[in-house]
C-alpha cells in the first residue's frame, strides 16, 4: 500500500529579511504587507469628521442646547411666569442692552482681572506650603492641622475681617479669591508629594540624585497630573469666591451685577450673569485644561 502523500513543508519568512522575497500564500500569491502607518476603516473615520474631538465638542454641547429648548418651551407656552423665568430672547436682550451701554464688557473684563490675579496668587502659595507639607515632616505636623481647620471657613466669613484689614478696594477682593484657590491646590498637590511611590523616589537616590534634583526629576513628575488637577479645581473655587468677593462694596463686576440685579428685580440679568459666569468658568478651565495635556506630555 503506498504511502500516504505528506503536506509540502512549509517555509515561514519574515518580510524584509536578508535574501526572501516576497511572502505568498499555498497559491503563490503574495501577501500584502502589514504597514503601521495604514488607516483602517475605524482608524480613518475617527480621524474623519466624526473625530475623537468632534464627538467629545458635540456630545458637551448636547445638554446645554437641551436645556436650552426646554427654556424656550417652557417661556413660550406660559407654563412660567415671566417674572420669575424670562425667555432666553429676553436674556439676549438684556445683554444686547447692556452692551450698548458700555457696561458688558466692563463687568466682565473685571471679574475677570480679579479672579486671575486672585487665582494666581493662592495658587502660587499653594504650591510652596504644598511642598513643605508634602516633603517635610515637620512642615506637616506644624501646618497641616491649622490649613485643615481653616479650609472649612465659609468664604463670607472672611468678609468682615477682609473689609476691617484691608479696607474696601481691589485688595480685599483679591485677597479673598486668593483664600477660594488656595486651598483646593494645597490640599491635591501635599497630598500627592506625601504618596510619591517610594520605590520611584529609592530609585532615584540610587542614582545620586538629592533635594532639588530629585525633587525635578522623580518627584514633580510623579505628581504633575495632581498639580494640574488641583489647579483646575483652584480656578474653579475662584470663580466662586468671585461672588463673595464682589459683594465687598463692589459697583462692577458679574458678582456686582448678580446682585444689583436681584435688588432691581430683573431676572433677565440675573440670568445672563449666571451664564456668563458659567460660560467664562468653562473656557478658562479649558485653557488649563490644555496646559495641563501639553504639560504631561512633555514631563510625565
Amino acid at each position: 500500500m503506498p504511502d500516504a502523500p505528506t503536506a509540502a513543508p512549509v517555509l515561514v519568512t519574515v518580510p524584509g529579511s536578508p535574501g526572501t522575497g516576497p511572502v505568498t500564500d499555498a497559491a503563490g500569491h503574495p501577501h500584502r504587507a502589514l504597514n503601521p502607518h495604514d488607516r483602517g476603516p475605524a482608524r480613518a473615520a475617527s480621524s474623519g469628521f466624526w473625530s475623537r474631538r468632534t464627538t467629545r465638542v458635540v456630545g458637551g454641547a448636547l445638554l446645554p442646547a437641551l436645556l436650552l429648548a426646554a427654556w424656550q418651551h417652557v417661556t413660550t407656552a406660559g407654563l412660567v411666569a415671566p417674572y420669575q423665568l424670562p425667555s432666553p430672547a429676553s436674556v439676549w436682550a438684556a445683554a444686547v442692552d447692556l452692551q450698548q451701554r458700555g457696561e458688558l464688557g466692563t463687568h466682565v473684563a473685571i471679574s475677570v482681572q480679579r479672579v486671575v490675579i486672585g487665582f494666581a496668587v493662592g495658587a502660587l502659595v499653594a504650591l510652596v506650603v504644598a511642598a513643605l507639607v508634602g516633603l517635610s515632616r515637620a512642615g506637616d505636623v506644624l501646618l497641616a492641622p491649622t490649613l485643615a481647620a481653616l479650609r472649612a471657613v465659609p468664604s463670607l466669613a472672611w468678609v468682615p475681617l477682609l473689609i476691617l484689614w484691608m479696607k474696601i478696594g481691589e485688595d480685599s477682593k483679591v485677597t479673598l479669591i486668593a483664600i477660594g484657590a488656595f486651598f483646593p491646590v494645597y490640599t491635591t498637590v501635599a497630598a500627592a508629594l506625601r504618596h510619591v511611590d517610594p520605590h520611584l523616589v529609592e530609585a532615584g537616590r540610587a542614582f545620586g540624585l538629592r533635594g532639588a534634583g530629585l525633587f525635578r526629576s522623580v518627584q514633580l513628575p510623579a505628581v504633575l497630573p495632581s498639580v494640574m488637577s488641583g489647579l483646575r479645581l483652584g480656578l474653579a473655587q475662584a470663580w466662586l469666591f468671585l461672588v463673595a468677593a464682589e459683594l465687598i462694596a463692589s459697583s462692577m463686576g458679574l458678582g456686582f451685577l448678580l446682585t444689583d440685579s436681584q435688588n432691581n428685580g430683573r431676572v433677565d440679568r440675573i440670568l445672563l450673569a449666571i451664564v456668563l459666569l458659567a460660560v467664562i468658568g468653562k473656557l478658562t478651565d479649558s485653557v488649563l485644561a490644555v496646559a495641563e495635556k501639553q504639560l504631561l506630555r512633555r514631563f510625565a
